[in-house]
């Protein structure tokens, strides 16, 4: 009896020990997951903090830069009206506006459209500057060169469709309808036909930097891009006649042809 009091109080002993251990050890544990919880916590605070940052920066330059768009809007107008300019159909060759706020809105939303397109850089290096640290060395190297390759595309789309595409498409446009009716253009609908086409035309420049990011994510392949150029071919000019303010078909081939050609 003597003996198996002494076994039982060890064991009670023992059985102390261990969840005393089993204790201290899932406390250890708990701590371990606060802190790295925790510790969690504050980068993705310390993240959202300078992305804030990055924003408020990027508003605030895209905000000054599209107020002195503005302060300058007349001339920002007449450089946009330039492919129009020397056509009949327009009184003393300006537009004309039927609403007292129309021109006070366009002028609005040339200048913030303009003082996007010029403040687009720095948001730009804003954004590269956030996502950055979390890039490998090859795929920093890819950004660093196709951004600035990007956005020079983009300005050389622009520049195809402000050139070579809206003059035609205006005449045309323009002298359509002049045996019957007499044309008064609304500056309104000049500058948003105006704002599409070129932006259109520099997202088409985009494809052929799209095509590549996707050939080496592999999405496609020069086999397979080959063997479909067929198809790019109806589906450039069903873009041309998407993008092309007009139904005539040598406007759309101006459009068609750039894409089969950097396809």
């Amino acid at each position: 009896m003597k003996y198996l009091n002494l076994m039982i109080r060890i064991l009670f002993v023992e059985l102390h020990q261990i969840l005393q251990l089993n204790s201290i050890k899932s406390y250890n544990k708990n701590y371990l997951i606060r802190k790295f919880l925790m510790s969690d916590e504050a980068t993705l605070s310390q993240h959202l903090s300078e992305l804030r940052k990055r924003l408020t920066w990027s508003a605030i330059v895209l905000i000054i830069v599209s107020i002195v768009c503005f302060i300058f809007h007349q001339q920002i107008l007449s450089m946009l009206m330039g492919p129009a300019s020397g056509f009949p159909g327009m009184p003393n060759e300006k537009p004309v506006y039927t609403d007292l706020t129309e021109f006070l809105g366009i002028a609005m939303k040339v200048s913030l459209m303009v003082g996007f397109f010029i403040s687009m850089p720095f948001v730009i290096w804003h954004i590269v500057m956030f996502v950055s640290p979390g890039l490998n060395k090859s795929e920093k190297k890819y950004l660093y060169i196709f951004l600035p390759i990007s956005m020079i595309v983009f300005a050389a789309g622009a520049s195809f469709g402000y050139y070579i595409l809206f003059p035609p498409a205006v005449q045309f446009l323009i002298s359509f309808g002049t045996d019957i009716a007499t044309p008064m253009i609304r500056i309104g609908n000049y500058v948003n036909l105006m704002i599409s086409l070129l932006f259109w035309m520099g997202v088409v420049f985009e494809i052929p930097i799209a095509l590549f990011f996707l050939a080496r994510i592999g999405v496609v392949t020069p086999k397979f891009l080959s063997k479909n150029r067929r198809w790019a071919v109806v589906l450039a000019f069903i873009l041309g006649a998407l993008i092309t303010p007009t139904l005539d078909p040598i406007n759309q081939a101006l459009v068609a042809i750039p894409i089969i050609v950097i396809v």
